[in-house]
């Protein structure tokens, strides 16, 4: 017994002698934990041991090392085998044959030839040489043993001694003596080390040149830069993409495949390659499949392009050099060159480069422009790039509503007519009445006579989703945002869209993360030009781009958000797009806000002074010579044509109607009529301050009467 625990045990104590002990109280045992089986411990040891980082790295050094033997071996075999035979020739001749370089072909196949001549004359010659060489060792003997002998009768003669005859014969024996003795010396040690060396030569090699399996090479060094692009390189990636039908029509080809490849040409930081699939095989499966083949090209998903050409039952790959994505591109030429201008009509924006390394030009002319992405992916950037290269054409009139009003579009002060900046539901309401006013600007020059030739008009909206999203409604209960048949911006934008294009009027939107909500399916299908950025799904892509594209093979779905910033996939008619693609990749020039304001002031130094106007005025009554003098800005005149468009843009309920006739006859009643000026009507900024100036008196004096 110990403290208040008893053990009962049976066999011990008899059954009096039980019943006679007082009562005490029971404690069960605990029971006691599971033994494990000494087996079952030594094969968890073993299993952590084997299983632990640092006996698997020395593993993987111990089998590298032995690989690199065997690998170097392979090598100086090769190299070998490539030396003494035609093999090299046969290989390259193969190469060029499969990638359609007939010319080249015919070249190898020459130098082969070549090479198999000479070989021929060499084991010719190798007939004759035991023989040529025994002649020679005897003549060259015997010229020998001739010249130590009159070497050794001139000594005897100087030395009057005659057994200085042979004293030259005896020293080259004593020569041949010595090299024996060093042979016999060396050779036992040379015998036994020289495996050893061998083997250190052959490891050298194959350390050299990596000749191991990837899995045993250190991570330092294991190759991620991916392989160059050779025909087998592409088959073999073809081969294992995982559509049975193609992988048996490979296997049934003679040629191994080579026959569905085109030329592989260089295409700017990457290779292109045409290839024909075999019949059962549809484009889909490979398309599909991009992920899988850009694996089995050693590169990344974003490295592999994937488009339809116009031949049948093609795909055409792209394949970037590896990492080659990730490096910049150069700067704008509107950054770097002071004298660039443009020409709305005939020019192209410099845009950016497209994969293939070509500069990527886009026209603008009468094209409607749509660009969407994920937010931060640069959007405004690739919208304001164009924007700036058109501004250097003074003939152009902008009206920017910037619905996120960050200060984006903040160097368009001074140059666009029209610049709104802000998120609110009044921004919104202004941007409305900014693409409105645009509307009655294109009513008024669609009723002009015909032949009348417009100055081209840019409506641009950034973060157009804000006007679709935007709930407000005006005092008729008509809602500013949403995409009915009463939303006043979708209807503006769409009266746009069917018919500004005939009079040079334009609108371009810039939105991101694209539903059926903040951008209707009416509206971006109006786009002539559509670009987008990384996008999220599929389903966003058809949105931006249209299924005609998506179908070809644009995917901006799978650009990488955060890591392909201004890389747009574009679908337009006014960018050169190879024949049979429904769209190109281009990576855009960034142009800085600093850099974008130079190019800015450029721009305001080729027109006479632009009135900006930050509020679109409505509602109120208004005063027209007020509005004359405001909107004629610090130029000492202005056209009556430019006065009209400013007017209406002030406030297209007062003004949007206004004839040359209605604005002559308020000139004329304050005493400040229009005169041509190098033979066109003009008005000037003196005479109106004077007329407002007299009036002003004139009122005062009548007041105080």
């Amino acid at each position: 017994m110990s403290g208040n625990v008893v053990h009962l045990h049976k066999h011990t104590d008899p059954p009096a002698a039980v019943a006679t002990r007082p009562a005490l109280s029971v404690v069960p045992e605990q029971p006691a934990a599971p033994v494990v089986p000494l087996w079952v411990r030594s094969g968890r040891a073993i299993r952590t041991v084997v299983t632990h980082e640092t006996t698997r790295t020395v593993a993987r050094g111990a089998a590298r090392h032995g690989l690199y033997v065997f690998g170097g071996a392979r090598i100086v075999a090769r190299r070998t085998w490539d030396g003494r035979t035609a093999a090299r020739y046969e290989r390259m001749l193969r190469a060029a044959e499969a990638a359609g370089n007939y010319e080249a072909a015919a070249e190898w196949e020459e130098r082969g030839q070549r090479f198999r001549e000479a070989r021929h004359r060499r084991r010719m010659d190798l007939l004759h040489s035991p023989m040529d060489a025994a002649k020679g060792v005897l003549v060259g003997t015997g010229m020998g043993i001739g010249s130590l002998v009159a070497l050794g009768v001139v000594l005897a003669i100087a030395n009057k001694d005659a057994t200085d005859v042979v004293t030259p014969l005896m020293a080259v024996v004593e020569f041949i003596r010595l090299l024996i003795t060093i042979v016999q010396v060396v050779w036992g040690p040379l015998v036994s080390i020289g495996p050893f060396l061998a083997l250190l030569a052959l490891w050298a090699v194959g350390s050299h040149q990596q000749a191991a399996p990837q899995w045993a090479l250190p991570v330092n060094v294991r190759d991620t830069t991916g392989e160059p692009i050779t025909p087998s390189i592409v088959v073999k990636a073809l081969r294992d993409l995982g559509v049975p039908a193609l992988r048996n029509a490979i296997k049934e080809m003679g040629d191994a495949g080579a026959s569905m490849l085109g030329p592989i040409r260089i295409a700017g930081c990457g290779v292109e390659v045409d290839v024909t699939l075999p019949s059962g095989v549809s484009t889909v499966e490979v398309q599909n499949r991009r992920r899988k083949l850009a694996e089995n090209l050693t590169r990344h998903e974003h490295e592999v392009f994937i488009t339809l050409p116009e031949a049948a039952r093609t795909v055409r790959l792209w394949i970037a050099d590896s990492g080659a994505l990730d490096e910049p591109i150069g700067p704008s030429p509107l950054a770097t060159d002071d004298t660039l201008t443009a020409d709305y009509t005939k020019g192209r924006a410099p845009w950016g480069q497209d994969l293939r390394g070509d500069a990527a030009l886009l026209s603008l002319f009468q094209r409607m422009l749509l660009v969407t992405g994920l937010s931060n992916q640069g959007k405004t950037a690739a919208l304001r790039a164009l924007a700036l290269w058109l501004a250097l054409d003074r003939t152009v009139e902008f009206r920017i509503a910037d619905l996120k009003g960050a200060g984006d579009w903040a160097m368009f002060d001074g140059l666009a007519t029209v610049l709104i900046q802000g998120p609110t539901d009044d921004h919104v309401i202004e941007a409305t009445e900014m693409v409105e006013g645009g509307v009655e600007e294109m009513n008024r020059r669609l009723q002009a006579p015909d032949g009348a030739d417009f100055p081209p008009l840019i409506l641009l909206v950034d973060e157009a989703q804000v006007a679709f999203m935007c709930p407000a409604k005006d005092e008729d209960k008509r809602p500013y945002g949403g995409s009915k048949a009463t939303s006043r911006y979708f209807t503006a934008a769409r009266k746009i869209h069917n018919q500004g294009r005939a009079v040079n009027v334009l609108l371009w939107q810039g939105t991101q993360d694209p539903t059926d909500q903040n951008l209707p399916k009416l509206v971006r299908e109006g786009a002539h030009t559509r670009a987008s950025l990384a996008l999220g799904t599929e389903s966003q892509s058809r949105m931006a781009l249209g299924d005609k594209a998506v179908d070809g093979g644009a995917a901006p779905h799978l650009l990488r958000q955060g890591l392909d910033k201004g890389t747009l996939v574009v679908a337009s008619d006014g960018i050169e797009i190879p024949a049979g693609q429904a769209s190109i990749t281009v990576r855009t020039h960034y142009i800085d806000t600093e850099t974008a304001g130079e190019i800015a002031e450029r721009a305001k130094a080729l027109r006479d002074g632009v009135t900006t106007l930050h509020v679109i005025e409505r509602g109120e009554e208004r005063d027209p010579l007020a509005d004359i003098f405001a909107v004629l800005g610090d130029a000492p005149r202005v056209l009556t044509a430019d006065v009209l468009k400013r007017l209406s843009t002030l406030n297209a309920d007062a003004y949007g109607r206004w004839t040359p006739g209605d604005l002559k006859r308020v000139l004329e009643d304050a005493g400040a009529e229009p005169y041509k000026s190098d033979g066109r009507m003009v008005v000037g900024r003196d005479r109106v301050a004077r007329a407002l100036t007299n009036r002003d008196s004139n009122g005062s004096a009548s007041a105080s009467e």
